[in-house]
């Protein structure tokens, strides 16, 4: 009773929304509802993500059982493995491409154990020490509330996919304290269009994102910094420098956790991969105890000059008196974070790559500014080139140089620091763009070819339902049909274009009536002229197999107005027509703008 009571509330509360507002309003407020709700998200994770950490901190304290932290990790891993394929039964790795595949292939539209799947896997494995960052699951978490919401409401395709994107946007912004950068991340990343009808909504759930967070986690922004030197124009090389090594770097993470992947694949016991993965995780861990959890209290090490306690409780420290033995010690921590990240996430936890890119390129500024200093006795800024190697690494992983630049100025200093992050940033994905085509988020979704791209006109060819334009009305004859027989097909119909056919229906050949003219009005032909001498082969053909880029070119090559459609064995199937196709393609591309 109290079941039916509620939705009976549920339905009149969205009559009454459809009644008093119109579409262009109703997106308005949904998009300040969203962003509340996003934002809540957000604090929840972290909040949660805050108590699984002190409650292991209070129930094991560092000082006395160091080592007991190893066995957390794979604690995590396998909790997480048993949440997802017990209760959730659903795949939640990559929670970014997750939300790029839905805006391709499902309008948007997400299931709703995402709204709570992906935070409490999340929070689990980086709470017991995953390697991993919380922001991608948190991305899919707002994106799946902003989804379900407009499923609520029976909005259209288009909404439906700008209130997902309202929902990432103010879950970004929430976690980074970082608006602007969060609103650049929906479209450089999520690939949404930057129109007017996208712009307030994105606006409002970014901001409300934001002050959620201040209400809720204070004023605080990710990266406390003391103070930050100004922009010297003689360090320039340097950061062109940092930028090329982050670039570099940024292809060596994108392939090698290809790689690692590939290879975890091939143990098709999830269990025994579960514990594998553990197994190597806890094996990092103990060389570089830095790799535990998100490690942003790390990279603030690093900005407080604090770098020996990234060290701490590790066997390497033995060997930090001498500074080229740091120097291959950082090198360490920035090659085999990769590792780190991937043995977790592929042993069966659940997190994404944001925290590990601006880990690493934290190091990469370090080492960058450290050897500088002391092989070159040249004094560069430390925060400077810190924050700018977080940068440069997120632009070559992600490919979104824009996003970077702004949310590591967002996040920590401001804008004061903002050409070295220009500068940074371009030369990363400069060096990243001749090796990598796609990010680590694109590239599974375009081995498949489900990937959307702001070029409107090239995802068109490539999604386009072109069969529903084959038209399958025009009669067929038999190839040993005579004249008189063909001349009765053409007493019944309009078209003057007709495919013969084989016993098998395999497709012979084409009669053009006006071809044969001069030969259907002599009757004392009608029985010694065949269809077979008459009939002609195309010279091309549509495989019912081609992409929509593959008929468009086959009808710019032969000029042909209709061409017929068959199979790789030459089975007849229809016609397309030239203008139909267009047509449906112009349509196409109507449908999947924003505007």
């Amino acid at each position: 009773m109290k079941s039916r009571r509620f939705l009976y509330f549920i339905a009149r509360c969205r009559r009454f929304f459809k009644r008093h507002f119109k579409d262009k309003a109703m997106v308005l407020i949904l998009s300040v509802v969203i962003g509340m709700l996003g934002a809540a998200a957000a604090i929840i994770i972290k909040n949660l993500l805050h108590f699984t950490t002190r409650l292991l901190s209070q129930a094991f304290p560092v000082a006395d059982v160091n080592y007991l932290y190893l066995i957390f990790p794979p604690i995590g891993i396998f909790l997480t493995l048993l949440f997802v394929r017990r209760v959730v039964r659903d795949n939640l790795s990559h929670g970014v491409s997750i939300v790029l595949k839905s805006i391709c292939k499902s309008d948007g539209m997400l299931r709703f154990h995402n709204v709570y799947s992906s935070m409490v896997a999340s929070a689990i494995t980086v709470g017991f020490g995953g390697s991993v960052g919380l922001e991608a699951p948190i991305v899919l978490t707002g994106s799946a509330i902003g989804s379900n919401v407009a499923r609520f409401f029976h909005l259209n395709t288009k909404q439906t996919t700008l209130l997902l994107a309202c929902g990432s946007t103010a879950a970004m912004a929430a976690i980074f304290k970082a608006p602007i950068a969060a609103l650049v991340f929906t479209f450089e990343v999520l690939m949404l269009d930057l129109t007017g009808s996208a712009i307030l909504p994105l606006l409002l759930s970014a901001a409300t994102g934001t002050v959620m967070s201040v209400l809720f986690l204070g004023q605080d922004v990710m990266f406390t910094i003391d103070a930050t030197q100004g922009f010297s124009v003689g360090n320039i090389p340097f950061y062109i420098i940092l930028g090329v090594l982050c670039g570099f770097i940024s292809v060596y993470f994108l392939r090698m956790s290809r790689w690692i992947e590939k290879q975890m694949r091939r143990i098709k016991k999830v269990y025994v991969r579960a514990l594998i993965g553990s197994v190597a995780l806890c094996l990092l861990i103990y060389l570089f105890p830095a790799f535990y959890g998100e490690g942003y209290n790390n990279i603030n090490d690093l900005l407080h000059g604090e770098w020996i306690s990234v060290f701490n409780n590790s066997p390497l420290l033995k060997l930090m008196g001498h500074e080229g033995l740091l120097v291959l010690a950082v090198i360490g921590i920035i090659l085999m974070k990769v590792f780190a990240t991937t043995f977790t996430t592929t042993a069966g936890g659940v997190g994404g790559v944001f925290a590990p890119t601006l880990f690493i390129g934290a190091f990469v500024g370090f080492l960058v500014a450290h050897v500088a200093q002391v092989f070159l006795h040249v004094d560069l800024p430390y925060v400077n080139f810190i924050l700018a190697g977080m940068a440069g690494v997120m632009t070559g992983v992600m490919q979104a140089p824009l996003t970077a630049m702004f949310l590591i100025a967002e996040s920590s200093t401001g804008y004061t620091l903002l050409i070295p992050l220009m500068v940074t940033a371009a030369c990363s994905y400069l060096c990243v763009n001749p090796f990598e085509k796609y990010s680590v988020y694109t590239q599974p979704l375009a081995e498949k070819d489900n990937l959307r791209t702001h070029n409107k006109d090239k995802y068109a060819l490539r999604k386009l339902p072109w069969h529903q334009t084959i038209d399958t009305n025009i009669l067929t004859i038999p190839v040993h049909s005579t004249l008189r027989t063909y001349t009765d097909v053409i007493a019944h119909c309009k078209r003057n274009l007709f495919v013969v056919i084989d016993e098998n229906n395999l497709f012979s050949g084409l009669l053009v009536m006006d071809d044969h003219r001069e030969v259907i009005f002599k009757q004392e032909l009608y029985d010694k002229v065949h269809v077979e001498d008459l009939m002609i082969e195309p010279e091309e053909f549509i495989y019912d197999d081609d992409t929509a880029a593959m008929v468009l070119e086959k009808f710019k090559r032969t000029g042909n107005f209709n061409m017929p459609v068959i199979t790789r064995d030459r089975k007849y199937i229809g016609f397309v027509s030239k203008a139909k196709f267009l047509s449906e393609y112009q349509t196409f591309i109507a449908d999947n703008s924003e505007d």
